[in-house]
């Protein structure tokens, strides 16, 4: 594929539609239209979307989308395992990938208690079952593996994680990614660039007042072997981590993107991959600043992806801030470029 030919055939709605992950309406008119008028790069699939569904009629409804989309879709669903489960909430699905008799009894476990049960082993074996388990669906994205350190059983992330040992979740890290990418299931690692035992940004502002040094010899060190394994996505998390940028969340920090992207030999991690918000509809986002102005900034911050529920109006919003000069269209067609080369070497375009 040319891909800067792709992006000189496209439209501007086209293209901004491109940087767009967005929550599946339940209304299916809602639901083809994003696909149809507003160009989305990809849906987002809740547990909502399975629960009275069955493999059928998932695949059935996903391959509606597909067929309608000019640019072939990314499906993504947050399936890292434990609490965090979407499709494999339901018997219906898991019973069909691992037979009737399985003596599997719910979800995919969660990092910790794979640990506990066969280490990185059982991490890798966990990995390739759960990309052929969300591949067969027609789910070719996963919101994971989780980057974070945690040490804290009461915190919010506590058991979303691996470990408190920078170490040891580099290790688990690297063991996903490449999992992953052998299974040819797209990734993101997250939560750039280090949750913590902050609170829960779904509900509300989180600020992060660790210093500079912890960051760099602990928290960064799973997402450097992420990226040196090959992860083709880094979410960013919504924590304003004061020592980076004390005025804004890390997803719309032009600072923290810069520390992802800057080489390595000048002290940043070097990554030249896409760059991914966390959802823009949480309330360290919205809270922060309105839908229109958060999508805006993400784009300016330099996220290639907006993950989102508020794509009526966030697209656009950037639509608006190309047409006015205050986002210059080569910002644009550069994240697109990412975009189609990412769907490209994951064999979805």
């Amino acid at each position: 594929m040319n891909i800067q030919a792709t992006i000189a055939a496209m439209t501007l709605e086209e293209k901004v539609g491109q940087l767009f992950v967005v929550r599946r309406p339940q209304e299916d008119e809602r639901a083809m239209s994003a696909v149809t008028d507003y160009h989305i790069g990809g849906f987002t699939l809740y547990a909502c979307d399975f629960e009275h569904r069955d493999p059928d009629s998932i695949r059935a409804l996903l391959a509606t989308y597909k067929d309608a989309a000019r640019i072939p879709l990314l499906v993504a669903a947050d399936e890292e395992g434990g609490r965090v489960s979407r499709a494999a909430l339901y018997p219906a699905f898991w019973k069909e990938a691992f037979g009737e008799d399985s003596n599997r009894e719910g979800p995919f476990p969660n990092p910790r208690t794979l640990d506990a049960m066969g280490g990185l082993n059982a991490v890798d074996t966990d990995t390739r079952a759960k990309a052929a388990f969300l591949l067969g669906l027609g789910i070719n994205f996963n919101y994971a593996p989780v980057c974070d350190l945690s040490g804290n059983p009461a915190c919010f992330i506590y058991d979303r994680t691996f470990s408190h040992d920078p170490a040891a979740t580099a290790a688990y890290i690297d063991t996903v990614v490449r999992a992953m990418n052998d299974c040819h299931l797209v990734g993101s690692i997250k939560h750039f660039p280090g949750y913590g035992d902050n609170v829960d940004t779904h509900t509300s502002i989180a600020r992060d007042d660790r210093s500079i040094e912890q960051f760099m010899t602990c928290d960064l060190e799973p997402f450097r072997a992420g990226i040196a394994a090959g992860a083709p996505i880094v979410m960013v998390a919504h924590n304003m981590v004061a020592c980076m940028d004390p005025d804004n969340p890390a997803s719309l920090s032009p600072t923290v993107h810069d520390l992802l992207r800057r080489p390595v030999a000048e002290g940043g991690l070097g990554f030249d991959g896409l760059i991914m918000t966390d959802s823009l509809d949480m309330n360290a986002i919205t809270l922060f600043t309105g839908d229109r102005a958060s999508a805006v900034q993400a784009v300016l911050s330099g996220n290639d992806l907006l993950c989102c529920t508020s794509y009526e109006r966030q697209i656009p919003a950037v639509l608006e801030a190309v047409h006015n000069g205050t986002i210059p269209e080569a910002r644009i067609d550069e994240s697109v470029a990412r975009v189609l080369r990412l769907k490209e070497a994951y064999g979805i375009l």
